[in-house]
């Protein structure tokens, strides 16, 4: 069973590109390393082809490399963020509608091909100079989450739930500067993406 993660720098987590079997240090490989020992009879091999500052646009136009040719049974994809800190970055326009069409395209060509799908949703935590993207955010969430539950097999709404913890914990717990998680982030973001993907095991 293969099983292919892909997005931006969240999923990248630092891989080394010249070994295809790197799995970085976030969550993927934490995933990894707690998936594994619960099914010892399995063959489960876990790619990694995230990518620092991908947008959603990146991966729709790679998406035959980073996924297709992979031929995985389950591709799990946590992609959005770059799309928002970018406008506020570089003050690039963002389209929403443009950004919902490559986004469920992006989803489409996926399903199409008879792979498995786990969306995994883009999350911004409350530091202050991030505060000024959340209205823009919400937005942009209310797009890609009606897309996801539409077409994905799995969907996990990481953004309501890290700042659900962030009303009782300090968000630097997860992600000092509201987008990077911590280690304490990426064992969230691996403890709940585990649950969607062990419902498709086989």
């Amino acid at each position: 069973m293969k099983i292919v993660f892909t997005g931006d720098s969240i999923t990248d987590s630092g891989r080394n590109r010249e070994d295809g079997k790197s799995l970085g240090s976030g969550y993927v490989k934490i995933l990894a390393d707690k998936l594994r020992p619960i099914y010892p009879d399995t063959d489960i091999e876990l790619v990694n082809r995230g990518a620092n500052g991908y947008e959603i646009h990146d991966l729709l136009e790679n998406v035959q490399r980073d996924v297709l040719d992979l031929h995985p049974d389950v591709a799990v994809i946590l992609i959005g963020i770059n799309d928002l800190r970018h406008k506020f970055t570089y003050e690039r326009e963002l389209d929403l509608e443009k950004l919902g069409s490559d986004y469920r395209q992006l989803l489409t060509t996926i399903k199409g091909a008879g792979i498995t799908l786990i969306c995994l949703e883009p999350f911004l935590l409350p530091a202050p100079d991030k505060l000024r993207m959340r209205p823009l955010f919400n937005r942009q969430l209310k797009v890609m989450r009606e897309a996801a539950l539409e077409i994905a097999d799995e969907f996990v709404a990481y953004d309501e739930m890290f700042n659900g913890l962030t009303e009782s914990i300090r968000y630097t717990e997860y992600s000092a500067d509201g987008i990077h998680p911590t280690h304490r982030g990426s064992r969230l973001i691996a403890d709940n993406a585990i649950k969607a993907i062990r419902k498709h095991l086989k």
